[in-house]
């Protein structure tokens, strides 16, 4: 592997390691809990932009997606912009009055904000159960992705890739905290940007312009270039819609983009990152996608379509240019790693660990240690069920990521704006959400043809429905 390639990749993840140790000197000061776990409350509008829109764009987005651009043609390009108001509507729909609540509860995890509404233990122990199991799945495939990513470009074992990456990530989450997460999230967004318009003018350069790729595609199959897919996977109304729920509306019940919401310094800085956030995506889905759509054209006959934009990259950029590219998708990766290291540690120290012992709170020293060994422990269980990855790491990605949204959207949505929402509602919308989707998914059930979390979610907010009517009558008997 060329030194002009590594080069970059590894100046960049001695920046990392720079962050997370100034991270940690800035916690020294203050509450622990309250700056390891939302950074003092502290950012401002261009990092919570940035934080908010690198923790949603993870390894998806710049091998996935490209990948079924590639495959599927321009109508997937457009598809994929559907994906555009992800920040804007989660921070437009949480960020006031999630702030307003965490600050008045002194809250700084979801279940914290899940316990000062619904005052009931169980919810909590529903919602952290739910956040640990699918966390570590989805963990784990962002792991695998970066295993796969280095192992392609730099020439190294896939074992020994997975490892470079663990260190890198678990280190600097493990020293800095959620300030350490957002500031890397801020630099990292900044790569991910500069390396999408810089692979996307490369294979513009290199297809001789867009007329000419489009035609090129035409030349493969007239349908490439059509905005309604291809036969075999046509993008029709259901898939579309089931597309949008899936990827924009169900992240607000996201839980590591909804802890951003807490960690805002003022409603200037909320407003600014809903317009930040949102054109740093809308760049990064159609400069990533584009990219993979148009390099069908350069590399016709490529027999795994997520091999897309690694190999473009080798192939469009020089080496340098292409070593600062490498960089992209790993930050992308580490964007999304990291944010869920810190929530999976905030939810067994936070959330259960200090519930069960509430006497430990007193002990900051103790809490302090536990709460980065759980963030280096859980670095290391990762990676020894990434060693030896499962089959189907897609559907294993989707089911975590419909699974944590099916779980939390009404219980968090419907807290913060139905007053008369109460534990038993929640506690029926998680089980009934959560189940419905494992089953229909499970068993492959089709209805109308929709993806399996539109039924899930329609479930799950009858079950709230229905569970808070129960709690309300229980509620005039007590």
């Amino acid at each position: 592997m060329s030194n002009a390639i590594l080069f970059p990749l590894l100046a960049y993840l001695i920046f990392v390691f720079g962050i997370g140790f100034y991270a940690y000197r800035k916690r020294q000061s203050g509450s622990f809990l309250a700056e390891y776990y939302v950074g003092g409350r502290s950012m401002s509008g261009f990092v919570l932009a940035m934080t908010t829109a690198a923790t949603y764009v993870g390894a998806s987005s710049f091998i996935g997606g490209p990948g079924a651009a590639y495959k599927y043609g321009l109508g997937w390009v457009l598809l994929a912009m559907i994906q555009v108001p992800a920040v804007l509507l989660s921070l437009g729909v949480l960020g006031k009055k999630f702030a307003i609540l965490a600050r008045q509860t002194e809250s700084v995890t979801i279940n914290d904000m899940l316990l000062a509404r619904y005052k009931s233990p169980l919810v909590v122990w529903l919602s952290s159960l739910s956040l640990l199991f699918s966390f570590f799945a989805m963990m784990m495939v962002q792991f695998i992705g970066a295993g796969r990513l280095l192992e392609t470009t730099l020439g190294i074992s896939y074992t020994h890739s997975v490892i470079i990456f663990a260190l890198t990530v678990g280190i600097y989450t493990f020293i800095g905290g959620f300030r350490a997460v957002v500031l890397t999230d801020t630099i990292q967004g900044i790569v991910m940007i500069f390396g999408t318009l810089l692979l996307l003018a490369g294979v513009i350069y290199a297809t001789g312009g867009i007329e000419n790729a489009v035609n090129q595609l035409e030349q493969i199959n007239p349908q490439l270039t059509s905005p309604y897919g291809i036969d075999e996977r046509p993008l029709d109304f259901t898939f579309m819609t089931s597309f949008w729920v899936l990827v924009c509306f169900g992240l607000i019940g996201l839980p590591h983009l909804a802890v951003r919401s807490m960690a805002y310094k003022n409603s200037q800085a909320l407003h600014r990152a809903m317009i930040i956030g949102t054109a740093v995506v809308a760049i990064l889905m159609f400069g990533m996608h584009l990219s993979g759509a148009l390099g069908r054209t350069l590399l016709p006959d490529l027999k795994v379509a997520d091999q897309v934009i690694p190999t473009l990259m080798l192939q469009v950029l020089p080496p340098v240019a292409a070593g600062i590219f490498l960089a992209t998708p790993m930050a992308a990766i580490m964007s999304s790693i990291d944010s869920m290291l810190i929530q999976s540690s905030s939810t067994l120290i936070k959330d259960l660990y200090i519930k069960i012992r509430p006497n430990e709170i007193k002990n900051e020293q103790r809490i302090k240690l536990f709460s980065t060994l759980t963030t280096l422990i859980l670095t290391v269980l990762v990676v020894l069920a990434a060693i030896e990855p499962p089959d189907m790491l897609i559907w294993l990605n989707l089911l975590s990521l419909g699974g944590l949204e099916a779980t939390f959207l009404w219980v968090i949505v419907l807290g913060l704006y139905w007053k008369k929402a109460n534990a038993m509602g929640a506690i029926f919308s998680m089980i009934a959400g959560l189940s419905s989707y494992i089953i229909v998914t499970s068993f492959g059930i089709k209805i109308f043809h929709f993806h399996a979390i539109v039924p899930a979610l329609i479930i799950g907010l009858t079950g709230f429905l229905i569970g808070n009517i129960f709690g309300n009558k229980l509620d005039k008997q007590s």
